[in-house]
């Protein structure tokens, strides 16, 4: 029998090595190389089967390397399968694309597993066939959720089939023998190859499972969906080879003891990754946020109603198609220990030093000796730089102890020179803001807002420099 090739596996970037070094070479990361060992051609393995042997199981028939038609003849268009749940179906951009593989990471204890079984619910619902298999529960242990859950029963048509399983090669044998339209995975770091000498988790066992996969999903065509554990650091368990092979990442954001969840997507293949979905945790599971500025905005103002404190200001993002309004709280104090602090939660700390940089120096305010804080209320994180004259609105209202006028919303890209320079879609943030109450906003000079419709009355103050937007303060 021949030996096995030992390959070293970078886990920041995938690459692989023939040795191992202290240092990748590609990524430049320090201790990421991790041993892999790749198996030799075996014919007792279950992929170098007989193609007899495989069809008894379900296999499609027909050659499996036979060319594909023209380019230039028309096709039949795939029809996306829609989970039933608008914000997942949202950020997976109309549904679950067929013969797809879908990755969907997190920390434990924020819903990845009840997201996936209400969506495999809902599709039953609607005349899906949907086989489950977890390799972390027992049957009756996922029954026990369903039944927390209330999840809708399956059509007529429909089925939702439960596997307690950990063993790839059974789940794959189960799928080509029941074709399920959809099959779920829970999780893939606890599923195993047996024909693998390493344990499950592993960087050859992850390897391997998900080609065994992906190879299932492209072949017969049943859409997969993984559930994916984070290590301490927030990335992915294993390598980033299962970003590579997975056609869609999506990512769970917010903290597991708070009750609101953001869905983020990383990487699709058949859709946008710009869209977010906004989902609640309750007592029976995920329920969707119809409304996410309000989500965001509930506290607005400490909670008790009255006029919002010092250092509170109100800008709106945009994530993907949608506009989120978020407040943006500031707060500053003297340092005693002699090196001012600066502390950011939610936003570029790097963005925050600059805008700092351009307060003492175009603002003339003191701040070197300050501590400054920055908070995102909510937890949501801002990566565009329209929130930039909002966080520096807030800290100047924070230093100054001058709270802004109640309900000023602030929009705008901050320049080095004091600039404020423009956003994209301001008009829709704006429309946006009115809806929801928001008497005054400031952001960079629009032109005439009186042709902008549904503004509600709300008065637009348009600033060209940052002196000017401080005059509210």
């Amino acid at each position: 029998m021949a030996k096995s090739k030992l390959h070293f596996l970078c886990s920041a970037c995938g690459g692989v090595q023939p040795k191992w070094m202290g240092k990748c070479p590609d990524c430049g990361a320090w201790d990421t190389l991790q041993e892999y060992r790749e198996l030799p051609p075996d014919d007792r393995r279950p992929d170098s089967a007989d193609p007899a042997e495989a069809e008894t199981v379900g296999a499609p028939p027909g050659p499996p390397d036979s060319p594909d038609s023209a380019p230039g003849k028309p096709r039949k268009r795939l029809a996306r399968l829609p989970t039933g749940i608008g914000e997942f179906d949202r950020i997976l951009g109309g549904g679950v694309v067929p013969g797809s593989v879908v990755l969907v990471g997190g920390e434990p204890g924020i819903g990845k597993s009840t997201l996936l079984l209400q969506a495999a619910a809902t599709l039953a619902a609607r005349g899906q066939k949907v086989l489950y298999a977890t390799s972390e529960e027992s049957a009756d242990q996922t029954r026990l959720r369903a039944e927390r859950l209330r999840l809708p029963a399956a059509s007529p048509t429909g089925e939702l089939k439960v596997l307690a399983e950990a063993n790839l090669e059974r789940i794959c044998q189960q799928a080509r023998k029941l074709k399920p339209d959809v099959l779920v995975l829970d999780s893939v770091q606890m599923a195993y190859k047996p024909d693998i000498p390493a344990a499950p988790g592993s960087v050859t066992q992850l390897r391997e499972g998900a080609m065994m996969l992906v190879a299932l999903a492209k072949t017969t065509g049943t859409a997969v969906m993984l559930v994916g554990h984070v290590t301490k650091q927030g990335v992915l368990a294993g390598p980033k080879l299962l970003e590579h092979v997975v056609d869609t990442v999506v990512y769970f954001e917010g903290d597991r003891y708070h009750a609101h969840r953001v869905v983020r997507c990383v990487k699709n293949r058949f859709g946008s990754t710009h869209e977010v979905g906004l989902f609640r945790m309750g007592g029976h599971g995920l329920e969707e946020v119809t409304d996410p500025s309000n989500l965001f905005m509930e506290h607005y103002g400490g909670g008790g109603g009255g006029p919002p404190p010092s250092g509170s200001v109100i800008t709106a993002t945009m994530s993907g198609s949608r506009v989120l309004l978020v407040e943006v709280q500031a707060l500053t104090a003297s340092s005693v220990i002699g090196a001012a602090r600066r502390k950011v939660s939610g936003v570029s700390s790097d963005r925050v030093a600059m805008i700092i940089a351009v307060l003492e120096k175009r603002a003339e305010l003191r701040l070197a000796a300050d501590d400054v804080f920055v908070n995102i209320a909510g937890g949501i994180k801002i990566a565009e730089p329209a929130a930039d004259l909002a966080i520096a609105l807030a800290i100047a209202s924070a230093h100054s102890n001058r709270p802004m006028p109640a309900g000023t919303l602030a929009i705008g890209e901050l320049g080095l020179g004091g600039e404020v320079r423009p956003v994209p879609q301001l008009e829709q943030r704006l429309r946006e803001a009115s809806r929801l109450g928001v008497s005054h906003a400031i952001c960079p000079h629009l032109g005439d807002t009186s042709d902008i419709p549904k503004l509600g009355g709300m008065s637009v103050m348009q600033v060209r420099r940052l002196g000017q937007a401080l005059g509210v303060v």
